[in-house]
């Protein structure tokens, strides 16, 4: 099995970039997971659900949200998620 993956960006791009996905840890104990919510209907129902579950296991959980799904995160929301977390899930709802 090939460990290569194609990630699209959904922001219009005209030419796919390549770039190297970084390793995923090995536990989350210890690390701050970031949970972005991009305000789509529903979204923070799996999240809310998500974050309590970490919770349930000691995981430090920062929660974020996006003021609209039509835009991407602003620089300084992603800046701001950077510097505070280890890593991020993003959540999707349709």
């Amino acid at each position: 099995m090939s460990s290569e993956q194609i990630l699209l960006d959904p922001t219009a791009e005209l030419s796919a970039v390549t770039r190297a996905s970084l390793p995923r840890p090995a536990s989350l104990d210890g690390l701050t997971v970031g949970i972005l919510d991009i305000s789509k209907p529903r979204g923070d129902i799996f999240l809310d659900r998500l974050a309590a579950r970490m919770g349930e296991r000691g995981i430090t959980v920062k929660r974020y949200r996006k003021p609209t799904v039509i835009r991407p995160a602003s620089p300084e929301l992603q800046q701001t998620i950077a510097e505070e977390c280890d890593v991020v899930v993003e959540g999707l709802a349709d």
